[in-house]
């Protein structure tokens, strides 16, 4: 009662079965080269993947901001990449079109330096709520372009400090 030429185990001949599975278990057992390179090969392409993740993610937050005599100041910001560029609200500078939601306005150094250099612009979109708050900071993300105008792709208003607008008031009635 032999079988074709199957393996023995003890005085019982194995299964065609039971002796692929022992096969199997002992290739994992004995922890095949093959099975290393896969995990190897695996655990490399996740770290590249996370890897290029964390660097895709963080270009944007690497752009500073420039006053806007700094903006001026500086030729290859003047090139047409994109930059930010803070200041405040030119008093009487905001123009809109109507029934348009393309703006035109003029930014200032927020400090007083003694420059008189301001910075033309525009940004086709809704605008902040504090935007015309005169002791807010304006920052503006975009590029220098056509006609000496600074085109705005994105506007973000820092909220002034209660503190810093009291005391303002308070100097400005003494």
């Amino acid at each position: 009662m032999s079988g074709p030429n199957w393996p023995v185990a003890g005085d019982r001949f194995l299964e065609k079965a039971e002796f692929e599975t022992e096969g199997i278990l002992e290739e994992e057992r004995s922890g095949s080269p093959n099975n290393r390179l896969r995990l190897i090969v695996v655990l490399l392409v996740v770290g590249l993947a996370l890897g290029y993740m964390v660097y895709a993610a963080f270009p944007g937050n690497a752009l500073f901001s420039l006053t806007v005599s700094e903006f001026f100041d500086k030729a290859e910001a003047q090139d047409g990449r994109i930059v930010r560029v803070s200041g405040k609200l030119v008093e009487d500078s905001f123009a809109r079109e109507d029934n348009s939601t393309l703006a035109a306005f003029q930014l200032i150094d927020k400090e007083e330096t003694g420059s008189a250099a301001q910075l033309a612009a525009t940004y086709d979109g809704v605008l902040p709520d504090l935007f015309f708050n005169p002791h807010s900071e304006i920052i503006l993300q975009g590029s220098y372009g056509q006609g000496e105008v600074f085109h705005a792709d994105t506007i973000l208003v820092k909220c002034p400090s209660k503190y810093q607008a009291l005391e303002e008031e308070q100097q400005a009635s003494s």
